[in-house]
């Protein structure tokens, strides 16, 4: 990731935080509308998974360039996920979902740059992710389900609310 792109995300990502609980309701409902089938592996509190949610994005945020130091904890989190019942092709409808929410929050200030920066930083990390929960995938597989979240998530840019 360049570091012009990550000072894009950086910048957008400052414009999300003050309406963080909002966009994690957003991210939810869009979630659940594209998977339903994953709406039962969410049994707690919606509000606190919310904020999950959000705490894990600003990390993602403020690891940019130094992703190395978040790799530990993230893979951590997707062997729990797996415990969970999350399944490799659940990571993408999560980045379409996020991808969209973005786009609803940011308006305007979410250019194809912007958004373009955001889906390669959700792609390493759910790349990560996925390697460490279910084994390594070639990166060019990685690169491949990072360009078909980004297409998936352009194609429903005109889903606007």
């Amino acid at each position: 990731m360049t570091p012009a792109r990550m000072q894009l995300v950086r910048d957008t990502w400052a414009l999300v935080l003050p309406i963080q609980q909002q966009a994690a309701a957003l991210f939810y409902e869009r979630l659940f509308q594209i998977a339903p089938e994953v709406q039962p592996l969410f049994r707690g509190d919606k509000v606190e998974q919310g904020a999950k949610l959000m705490a894990a994005l600003n990390t993602l945020v403020l690891s940019l360039g130094r992703m190395e130091q978040m790799l530990p904890m993230a893979r951590e989190l997707a062997i729990r996920h797996v415990a969970w019942g999350v399944q490799p092709a659940h990571y993408e409808q999560v980045g379409q979902a996020l991808l969209w929410t973005l786009r609803q929050g940011l308006g305007d200030a979410a250019t194809p740059e912007v958004m373009s920066g955001w889906a390669e930083a959700y792609g390493e990390l759910s790349g990560a992710m996925k390697a460490a929960a279910y084994g390594d995938a070639p990166p060019s597989a990685t690169a491949a389900a990072h360009a078909k979240v980004h297409r998936s998530s352009e194609a429903e840019s005109g889903e606007r609310s």
